[in-house]
């Protein structure tokens, strides 16, 4: 068909239902490209009436659907094209979300673009207008190619630019000596003003024009800012002759305004230009909030959390409940519709028939405004609200959920109702004024662009709610006891990311003395700061919250930290989690775990998948299968005493090798020789790759006058430890300067009598174990067992232990790699009955099971150190000094081979994972699986199961005291 022959057919539009499908049949050929009936007759991929589920008794599909490029909605010529939008847009999940969104009257078409992140263009053309080429293109693009409709700029490119250019004007204005906040709030209008000017509620670019006409007169730019901020803020405001819209909402609380210079004023007027009806409110606050708060402007350009992500939480917290008990009330109003028989003539019918269906439809009725009028006063609660993400995405749910719920009643037949869903249905707490005072912005930025977007209008009289119900605030303390909460319908939010051991650097001595006070009883020591939402949290719940969507960091899993979520399930549901998540806080990776807890019926879910339970550990078994909460074991009273974090330094201890070698010749006055407190030192670097070459003064428990007996060691410590240990907070660090944090007196008593003993990295890609030498150092990222047998080696190094350990222990860091603790990973391990850790080896020397253990285990470490340490490469070295002091000998390799062995390391060889490695761990773990009387190879969920069941059995009633808190410290 040709542009002509389309034209002259379609001129005069049509009637929906008689012409809709014959008017897309047209539009197809004249694009080139066949029908829905020719293309795909299987109605899969490009159809008709494409069900999307929707109203009992409503239309329940689109009018045509072509998967991957577009929805169609079509009108009758002269009806509400933004109508066909709305309802478009509500089918747009069920549609699969597609590129374009295309509505029609069949005379004028529109084309919304529907790419995520970018901005939202309407290409629109009447049926005349496909005379022309570059129309008729885009016809063709619809059906062939949505890309080339793509709009160039993402909607976060224009909102960091923003940012970009007030994070300028703000610092500008600092440095000339305006308070901080004072400049923020000041700026937060001049955002409000470009936002409502590009949405049409300041008229005739008022603004810019303001800022146009000021470029070399400052003083003037001060004098018209002042007169539009009054009159935005009283009622029948006007500058000059022009009337301006009553906005109140106490953004606009005083006419104050700062001086900008002629330079920053061409930056502001740059800014204007900006697309600011396409900025996005989800990342607005964030961005901004590293623009005016003078602690962030280093996180400018840094990455954000994904809207996405977030919905992660509001999604099984707020849409799909409401959904659900919407789906529920539209089974109960279908029959009343159907039997109030609205389109039916009542000509005929009794009267008693007559009132049946007035009855009928007035019960439908009231149900229906009874169901909106729960929704208009549903409320939610972020209670570290930060710059009002998790408020805008929550109050967008809402309406959302409101705007479908219209849209399918009056598909059903009932009325169209007013729309209620305000501002005021999200409530935040916040501590930080900036960002603070970015939530409000974000909400009313967020529901204004709503209410535009999808054609309903900003509401007026005024413009902006007050929103008073965002505080700013302390979430966690008023004084000495727990701050009071406003009670919501529901929790979310996403809590400061504050280990427990720098609580005390972050938040001052005092407050946390204040914090724990308060919460004594209720939040365990050693805890990190997230822990207290949490336990807010869950005391809100018998005051009338019905659910909870918290992020916190993934180490909320595990340790301490899990006592939290084992509360949680002992007292509520767990009904939706996502275990590790990238999330973006101020700027840096962390890796997250998000937690849904509260009344639901609804089927757990964890990570995406359906899940018969959810354990406090974040795990759960699949739909039908009998799970093992691993949460419920507990440490094993023959395993104490064995294992042991690496000392804690808490200071610049470390010397050079050849620094250590050196002192070691140089005699002392007074004092023994300086060998007696040098010591080779190892991290989880040292172990993994290869040694740095670091040796470490460790004066043990002497007192400072036999400390300084060891005059340089003794001069270092003075000179590179002392001052910042004066300063430290701990009164012992700071008497004690000279010694390490932690001294580890249980640690060198336990390994003094051994010949060897095995070391494993705190936080490791591979859960790896290699033998240490009693008299080096190792530091406070490794974790020492005090065993020197191969078979206690063997059982370790094996897959029943290292699967044991990744399940009960924690992840750390970016990269999520798993932790090794000596409580929660080693002392709940159940070995084989005979080899436990509290027998002495020779005790079960000639038992052919720790025979047969410790030969695997003797081959694979003497293979793997043969890969690792060829003798060909290498040579031992060692001073006399050091041999006196019973030091390690040194492995250097042979100039000719230094490169290659530096390649060799253990990281490398357990990402390889060669064949012959793979077969000799396979040797381990039959001799192991033997050794507890079981066939190998066992499934993963088996041997956690079996394992589980041991340590049940072992502990038998003996079971030793849970610690309040994880010992393991890091040494910052």
């Amino acid at each position: 068909m040709t542009p002509n022959e389309f034209i002259e057919k379609w001129r005069g539009g049509g009637d929906e239902r008689r012409d809709a499908q014959s008017f897309f049949d047209d539009l197809c050929r004249l694009a080139g490209h066949r029908t829905p009936r020719e293309a795909d007759p299987d109605h899969t991929w490009f159809t008709y009436e494409y069900g999307v589920g929707k109203a009992a008794g409503g239309r329940g599909f689109a009018d045509a659907w072509k998967k991957g490029y577009f929805g169609w909605e079509a009108k009758g010529t002269g009806r509400s094209l933004q109508d066909a939008y709305a309802q478009l847009k509500m089918y747009s999940d069920d549609l699969q979300n597609p590129p374009l969104l295309v509505v029609s009257d069949l005379r004028t078409i529109e084309i919304h673009t529907n790419f995520t992140n970018t901005v939202k263009e309407v290409h629109r053309f009447t049926v005349e207008d496909l005379a022309e080429l570059a129309v008729l293109r885009k016809v063709r693009a619809m059906f062939n190619n949505p890309d080339e409709l793509k709009p160039d700029t993402k909607r976060s490119d224009i909102t960091a630019a923003a940012a970009r250019k007030f994070a300028d004007l703000a610092w500008a204005l600092r440095q000339r000596g305006h308070e901080a906040r004072e400049v923020a709030h000041f700026l937060n209008r001049l955002v409000f003003c470009m936002f409502a000017e590009d949405i049409g509620l300041l008229p005739d670019n008022l603004f810019t024009r303001l800022v146009e006409g000021s470029q070399d007169d400052p003083d003037a730019f001060v004098d018209n800012a002042r007169q539009l901020f009054a009159a935005m803020h009283a009622k029948g405001g006007r500058v000059a002759f022009v009337p301006i819209a009553w906005f109140n909402g106490g953004l606009f609380d005083n006419d104050t305004a700062l001086r900008l210079d002629r330079d920053e004023l061409r930056i502001l007027l740059a800014a204007c230009r900006l697309s600011w009806d396409q900025i996005d409110p989800s990342i607005f606050g964030t961005l901004f909030e590293r623009g005016l708060d003078p602690a962030k402007r280093k996180q400018l350009g840094a990455n954000y959390t994904d809207p996405a992500t977030i919905t992660k939480l509001i999604r099984p917290v707020i849409i799909e409940p409401w959904l659900s008990d919407w789906d529920a009330e539209k089974a109960i109003l279908g029959p009343l519709l159907e039997k109030a028989d609205l389109n039916g003539s009542r000509q005929g019918l009794s009267s008693a028939q007559k009132a049946a269906q007035t009855r009928a439809f007035g019960e439908a009725q009231e149900r229906y405004t009874q169901f909106l009028g729960r929704l208009h006063s549903f409320t939610v609660l972020d209670p570290a609200c930060g710059s009002g993400n998790f408020l805008f995405m929550a109050l967008r749910a809402l309406k959302d959920i409101e705007r479908r719920v219209m849209l399918e009643a009056e598909e059903l037949g009932l009325p169209r109702q007013i729309l209620g869903v305000s501002p005021r249905q999200v409530f935040g707490i916040e501590v930080n004024a900036y960002a603070a005072e970015l939530a409000r912005i974000t909400v009313w930025i967020g529901e204004l662009q709503w209410m535009i977007q999808n054609g309903y209008g900003a509401r007026m009289d005024p413009i902006l709610l007050p929103l008073d119900q965002i505080q700013c605030r302390d979430a966690l303390l008023d004084g000495e006891v727990p701050a009071a909460w406003p009670v919501c319908d529901v929790i979310v939010g996403n809590p400061p990311f504050i280990g427990n051991k720098k609580l005390r650097r972050e938040l001052g001595d005092e407050y946390v003395e204040r914090l724990r006070a308060a919460y004594d009883g209720h939040v365990s020591g050693g805890t990190d700061f997230v822990c207290y939402w949490f336990e807010r949290s869950m005391d809100c719940l018998p005051a009338g919250t019905a659910r909870v969507g918290l992020v916190s960091t993934n180490s909320i899993r595990g340790g301490a930290n899990r006592r939290s979520l084992e509360r949680v399930s002992d007292q509520s549901r767990i009904f939706e989690a996502w275990s590790d998540q990238e999330w973006w806080d101020s700027g840096t990776a962390v890796r997250v775990s998000m937690v849904a807890f509260g009344r639901s019926q609804a089927q757990p879910h964890l990570d995406g998948r359906p899940v018969e339970v959810i354990y406090p550990d974040l795990t759960g078994p699949a739909v039908g299968v009998d799970g093992v909460n691993l949460t419920l074991a507990k440490r094993l009273d023959t395993n104490r005493g064995r294992s042991f974090q690496g000392s804690v330094k808490v200071g610049k201890f470390d010397i050079p090798e050849a620094t250590a070698l050196a002192w070691m010749g140089q005699p002392n006055a007074v004092g023994g020789e300086n060998n007696e407190v040098l010591r080779p030192l190892f991290n989880t670097r040292d172990l993994t790759t290869r040694p740095r070459g670091k040796w470490i003064v460790d004066f043990n428990a002497r007192s400072e006058r036999e400390a300084a007996g060891y005059a340089l060691p003794f001069a270092h410590v003075v000179e590179n430890v002392r001052p910042k240990r004066l300063k430290n907070k701990d009164e012992g660090r700071r008497t004690k300067w000279w010694l390490h944090g932690r001294v580890g007196t249980e640690i060198r008593a336990a390994v003094a009598p051994l010949e060897r003993v095995i070391i494993t990295p705190r936080v490791s890609k591979h859960r790896v174990f290699v033998w240490g030498h009693p008299r080096a150092y190792y530091d406070d990222a490794t974790v020492s067992i005090a065993r020197e047998d191969d078979t206690s080696m063997g059982i370790l190094h094996s897959r029943f232990h290292e699967v044991w350990a990744l399940r009960m222990g924690t992840w750390m860091g970016v990269g999520n790699d798993p932790r090794y603790t000596p409580g929660t990973t080693f002392e709940t391990f159940p070995f084989p009955e005979g080899l436990t850790p509290d027998i002495p080896a020779p005790d079960y020397a000639e038992d052919p099971r720790a025979q047969g253990i410790a030969a695997a285990s003797a081959a694979l470490l003497n293979a793997r150190e043969r890969w690792l340490n060829p003798p060909e490469w290498i040579e031992y070295q060692q001073t006399d000094k050091e041999a006196q002091a019973g030091l390690p000998r040194r492995i250097v390799p042979r100039p000719p081979f230094a490169a290659q062995w530096r390649q060799r390391t253990l990281t490398k060889l357990y990402n390889d994972n060669k064949q012959w490695l793979v077969d000799l761990h396979a040797d381990l773990d039959r001799a192991v699986a033997a050794a507890y009387g079981w066939a190998w190879p066992l499934e993963e969920d088996e041997i956690l199961r079996r394992l589980y069941a041991l340590n049940v059995e072992r502990r038998g009633g003996a079971v030793v005291a849970e610690p309040e808190e994880e010992e393991a410290e890091d040494d910052d």
